[in-house]
């Protein structure tokens, strides 16, 4: 078969660029990630030869040897695992199937024209954060391209385990590689650096030794150096780190089984190691990161759990072992119960895993508890990067709801920092009945919204949701400890009933009796709106909550939440479904208002600047609410019409 020539995935060219041209404060991690893939390679051979046991015949002891090779200054990592086929290789070293790739890529420019900037600006380069860039490309699971940054070129010599024929893959990392014909007398991977001369370092054995011992002494598969001047040794415990007792680990071999497990670069925010016995017998030793991987919020919401039994690697992609809203997990989970055959079907039918998948969200979140309690300030860190995915426990797993709505944390309009939902209860005003919330796209937008103007001057404290979720969760929840949730954006708030925002009882009562009488006053006002905004809107009513705003719209209530209403609008499996038409509540107490409704009251109901005036004062709710004007000509129309009319305030 003559040499075929291949391009590189556009995204996986640009992050050969950013790995050859970016400077890491550890260019050693590359022999991490080889050793890693290799030990990945030999867990999933082992678990396919439970059922196809002639895979390994007359090869069952797994181990990944590292070579060196001076005088041709070449480093490999060999290992006898489930090697590649010749379309494998093309598409695991030739592309990047990870969804979110591009937007990686984005970023990662993002940074380097920031970094030029300030360069330009300063007169020195800025450094990049350590292991940041790092962090990013382990994110995606391509640590093999870690290669290139000590490697000015790449050999892989593969061949699949039960096939015959090996393959040669090759690149320079410079946009192209190819495959060809090989030679390999038995299954496994060779992965050939042929270092730069700048890095000649990772040709002595004993630097070799140091990464190893540091970075990969957990693998639980022996890595051999192969010296040819003091023979072969091995260079790692090759004992699975989760049998160890705990006070036998170090916070260091823990963080290094974290960044293998996970290929992640960051400290782990907290570790969960135990062993469980009784019903089902488990060991679970499991991260929380302290950054938000950047795969978060991926459509299929897989987790990132290592599923063993009886230290055989099963699978890390098994579906009913985390719920989804655990799905920022990592690390593995060994059980002593369940069959080693298990399938991808018998995962979400098995009543062991069921169990263990239970009894794994409550340790979480129990462990959560405590540091919610015992350090806030922590625990405001990471509610910041994973309380967005936390939140769709909420409707997704009600037996643990009570457990999820104690941990949840909220901005507010008059708290500093996060708030929990006990804490806005004990600070609810008398005769407030409900918690007040405001979803929307960002804090600095809803704080300024005409919405929160009356709340704000009644001193009513409103919980303020930027995550999508939220739109979901809280129509599912209802309430918290029997008190209901309420929109600060629907109808029918009720202000006038919550006490203490006037001196006294009896100004509270003249404040109210002022208020109806001002409403009733504009109903000529009303009546004009309503016919000339017809089925734009479901009412037009007097507000209560205005302050400074002539207008705003409400959703009416027993309608859809306006911002689920667009979520779904945008999406394409809704079938087209319209917006719900809202209410304009109008301001009694604005001048414009007043002048409207004085020009109204003398008017003979036709008044045509009074219809200019409702569709302008419609729009100006809609641009408050972040919403484009519908009819771009009119409106224009309308203003220049209103501007020459003259009308005095």
């Amino acid at each position: 078969m003559a040499q075929e020539k291949f391009t590189f995935q556009a995204e996986v060219s640009k992050l050969l660029d950013i790995v050859a041209h970016s400077l890491y404060s550890q260019k050693e991690i590359f022999l991490r990630e080889l050793i890693s893939n290799a030990s990945d390679a030999c867990d999933k051979l082992r678990y396919a030869a439970l059922t196809k046991p002639k895979l390994i015949e007359g090869d069952g002891d797994f181990r990944i040897t590292l070579s060196v090779d001076k005088k041709a200054r070449t480093l490999t990592v060999s290992d006898n695992g489930a090697g590649m086929s010749h379309d494998e290789l093309s598409e695991v070293l030739g592309t990047i199937a990870l969804s979110g790739t591009q937007a990686f890529v984005e970023q990662m420019n993002a940074k380097a024209a920031s970094g030029k900037k300030d360069s330009a600006k300063t007169g020195k380069a800025k450094k990049a954060d350590k292991g940041d860039d790092m962090s990013l490309i382990g994110q995606f699971g391509v640590g093999f391209y870690s290669a290139f940054m000590v490697a000015d070129t790449v050999d892989v010599v593969t061949r699949k385990a039960g096939e015959d024929k090996a393959w040669l893959w090759s690149s320079d990392g410079r946009g192209e590689f190819t495959i060809d014909d090989a030679e390999r007398a038995a299954r496994g991977t060779d992965v050939i650096l042929h270092l730069t001369k700048t890095e000649e370092e990772y040709l002595e054995p004993l630097r070799i030794e140091t990464i190893v011992k540091q970075h990969s002494d957990h693998i639980p598969i022996p890595i051999i150096l192969k010296d040819g001047e003091d023979g072969d040794r091995t260079l790692n415990t090759a004992s699975a780190i989760w049998t160890r007792p705990k006070k036998d680990i170090s916070a260091d071999q823990y963080k290094e089984f974290y960044n293998h497990v996970s290929h992640a670069f960051d400290e782990p925010w907290l570790t969960l190691h135990n062993s469980v016995e009784g019903v089902v017998s488990y060991t679970n030793l499991l991260f929380i990161p302290s950054n938000q991987p950047h795969d978060l919020f991926h459509p299929d919401r897989k987790a990132q759990v290592k599923l063993y039994v009886r230290r055989v690697f099963i699978t890390d992609d098994c579906e009913g072992l985390m719920p989804p809203y655990l799905r920022f997990m990592r690390g593995i989970v060994d059980s002593e119960d369940l069959p080693l055959n298990i399938s991808r079907e018998m995962f979400q039918h098995n009543p062991q895993l069921g169990k263990i998948r239970s009894g794994l969200a409550k340790r979480i979140l129990g462990e959560l508890t405590k540091k919610a309690e015992k350090t806030p300030d922590e625990y405001a860190a990471f509610w910041e990067n994973f309380g967005g995915v936390l939140k769709e426990g909420l409707y997704e797993e009600p037996e643990n709801r009570e457990r999820l709505l104690a941990l949840a944390r909220f901005r507010s309009t008059t708290q500093d920092g996060l708030t929990s939902l006990e804490e806005y209860v004990s600070r609810m005003k008398k005769g407030q009945e409900a918690i007040f919330y405001m979803s929307g796209d960002s804090i600095e937008a809803m704080t300024a919204s005409p919405h929160l103007e009356g709340f704000k001057a009644s001193g009513v404290e409103v919980l303020l949701m930027t995550d999508p979720v939220d739109d979901f969760w809280v129509p599912s929840v209802g309430d918290f400890d029997g008190t209901e949730f309420k929109s600060a954006a629907r109808a029918g708030a009720d202000l006038d009933k919550i006490k203490g925002s006037g001196k006294d009882k009896d100004e509270d009562e003249k404040a109210t009796k002022a208020k109806d009488k001002a409403a009733g006053a504009i109903a000529p006002l009303l009546a004009q709106f309503k016919v000339a905004l017809g089925d734009e809107v479901k009412d037009v009513c007097a507000s209560e909550r205005l302050t400074s705003s002539p207008v705003c719209l409400v959703t009416g209530e027993g309608d859809m939440d306006a911002r689920l209403a667009k979520m779904l609008q945008q999406n394409r499996a809704a079938g087209g479904l319209g917006m719900v038409p809202q209410v304009l509540e109008v301001n009694p107490g604005h001048s414009l208002i007043k002048a409207l409704n004085k020009r109204a009251k003398a008017g003979d109901g036709k008044d045509s600047l009074i219809n200019d005036a409702a569709h302008l004062l419609l729009d100006q709710a809609r641009i408050a609410e972040g919403e484009p004007v519908k009819d771009a000509q009119a409106f224009s129309r309308r203003l220049s019409a209103m501007m020459e009319s003259g009308l005095k305030v």
